[in-house]
């Protein structure tokens, strides 16, 4: 790849290029299950590792190989390895540095699947785990334990869009010898970089922007070669864990349109953002690019985006939070981000119904929090939704709108 080219044309040539039998270029899918070899010798190589190559579909395919080249590319990886899910990639990673015995500190507004998985799963193999406030980097050295052997974050945190500051945190966790786990979900290659702040592994759920239609499970765990090569042989193909071709293929079809997709989430999330923070009826907004963000400054320094999510408060809380979003007729209410369409969401009920109220609030993630994935709609049309629905429980001057 030439090393002169910039992020949106290596998204759509990177680990890519025509067929050499065909001359196609739209990506082959090759769904084969098992692989023939010219010698017994080429084979063994391959299985060790020490060859390129695949071998049998649990651990990957020629198609899947070619979307993990490209992922470890954008990310700034040596490796990359697809799965099944966002969950998938984020327990691998997890079960790549931590046994029984071990201890992993978390960042405390964590996605609600991986506290599920680290508070119900994780403690039934005797790993333990600690939920700190990662903003404050001498807390969470405190927190260190003897057995402590990884750091879990993501930033944004979802869903209060917390910002965490990866250089820092990563500088202090290497004089530890811990390494760090970052989830980039949020952001996706195009607006943050990671492994280039100093962490050890990125996890992303490839659901959500780097598919960015909606229409594919998967996930994706970047790091080292070697780190990466006993995930793939030790976890996800003895868990069952690997990513199929086709979903795949759709993956790199939909990663073509990524730098555009992610522009327009941004640009749009920010004009939601900026309409839902003047609007009377709201008692807080959560988003990054706002300077109201506590968090604003390190976001600019550390992002070249500020991302498609928008969370706010609604005065009244929960009653009047549901009513609103009831209320909507362009966003619909769902679980998931990142897809063309605005997805709207209630996270004490939804997301993150699997953390007890008690630690809910502690995390910050109130009952009257709403979570939007801003998407790709003309910005009017969204504000407009907003602006019907919150009319319809708060009646206000035409004055505080900025829609029309």
């Amino acid at each position: 790849m030439q090393a002169e080219w910039k992020m949106d044309t290596r998204i759509i040539h990177e680990s890519q290029s025509p067929d050499p039998l065909t001359g196609a270029i739209s990506q082959s899918v090759i769904p084969a299950v098992a692989y023939a070899f010219p010698d017994a010798e080429t084979a063994a190589s391959v299985v060790a590792g020490e060859a390129e190559g695949v071998y049998y579909g649990r651990y990957g395919n020629p198609t899947s190989r070619t979307l993990e080249k490209k992922i470890a590319a954008l990310e700034g990886g040596e490796d990359a390895l697809g799965v099944s899910s966002g969950m998938a990639a984020i327990s691998i990673a997890l079960l790549g540095f931590l046994k029984h015995g071990d201890h992993v500190l978390v960042t405390k507004d964590v996605y609600g699947g991986t506290y599920n998985f680290l508070t119900s799963l994780a403690p039934r193999f005797g790993i333990e785990c600690d939920f700190v406030d990662c903003t404050d980097t001498a807390a969470m050295l405190q927190a260190i334990k003897p057995n402590t052997k990884a750091v879990y974050i993501e930033t944004p945190s979802n869903p209060k869009l917390t910002i965490l500051d990866i250089k820092q945190i990563t500088q202090a966790c290497k004089l530890h010898k811990l390494p760090v786990i970052v989830d980039n979900t949020f952001m996706s290659p195009c607006l943050q970089k990671p492994l280039e702040l100093g962490a050890d592994v990125v996890v992303h759920s490839a659901t959500k922007y780097i598919n960015g239609h909606g229409d594919v499970l998967a996930g994706f765990v970047v790091g080292s070669k070697d780190v990466i090569r006993f995930m793939r042989k030790r976890l996800m193909g003895d868990l069952g864990q690997n990513l199929n071709a086709w979903d795949s293929f759709l993956i790199l079809r939909g990663m073509k349109t990524m730098a555009l997709r992610v522009e327009r989430h941004c640009s749009n999330a920010q004009t939601v953002a900026e309409f839902l923070e003047a609007h009377p009826s709201i008692e807080r907004v959560y988003y990054p690019g706002l300077e109201s963000h506590p968090q604003h400054k390190l976001a600019l320094a550390q992002m070249k985006g500020m991302g498609g999510i928008v969370s706010f408060e609604v005065k009244g809380g929960l009653t009047e939070g549901k009513k609103l979003i009831n209320s909507l007729k362009l966003a619909m209410i769902s679980f998931s981000l990142g897809d063309p369409e605005t997805l709207v969401q209630h996270p004490a009920s939804m997301t993150h119904a699997s953390i007890p109220q008690k630690e809910r609030v502690q995390f910050g993630i109130t009952d009257g929090l709403i979570r939007v994935s801003v998407g790709l709609e003309d910005v009017h049309d969204i504000i407009a939704d907003f602006e019907q629905a919150l009319a319809a429980l708060f009646p206000y001057s035409e004055q505080n709108s900025i829609s029309k």
